[in-house]
């Protein structure tokens, strides 16, 4: 007989574990590149051109701070999918304010779309709906008892 309290958690679907991989490496292509423009990487950025590299550097370090939110909280969050903690709720709502306030600067806020076209304002936009996604998708899966 064993002492170890019984779980309670219901048992994980197998969707858990193909959006949770998949939603790991999405952000961790995000944590990427995040990670290779804040150390100015040169030869991660040299397809980047002067005038996007000027705009990346020039904004304010809130919008350095939300995109780090942003990426990071992703990672963070997904594992957290994964190991079935209930935690990876409020770390993805983190990541999704903090993608979409990077938005805001980006597009409504500065001339980025200026500087990054129409094709990265559609890209930011779909980072938003798939980090909302994640989010929603977590929140599903804790009130269907799977995270503890």
């Amino acid at each position: 007989m064993s002492d170890a309290a019984p779980s309670t958690a219901a048992k994980p679907p197998w969707h858990l574990w193909v959006v949770g991989i998949v939603g790991v490496l999405w952000n961790a292509v995000g944590a990427m590149d995040y990670t290779m423009t804040q150390t100015r990487n040169e030869a991660y950025l040299k397809a980047v051109t002067p005038e996007m590299l000027a705009f990346i550097y020039s904004v304010p370090s809130w919008v350095v701070a939300a995109w780090a939110i942003g990426v990071w909280g992703g990672v963070v969050g997904m594992l957290l999918l994964l190991l079935r903690k209930r935690a990876a709720v409020p770390v993805l709502l983190a990541s999704l304010v903090g993608a979409t306030l990077t938005f805001v600067y980006d597009y409504l806020l500065s001339e980025g779309i200026e500087v990054m076209g129409s094709s990265g304002m559609a890209f930011a936009g779909m980072i938003i709906v798939i980090a909302l996604s994640l989010y929603w998708y977590a929140r599903v899966m804790r009130r269907r008892g799977v995270l503890r």
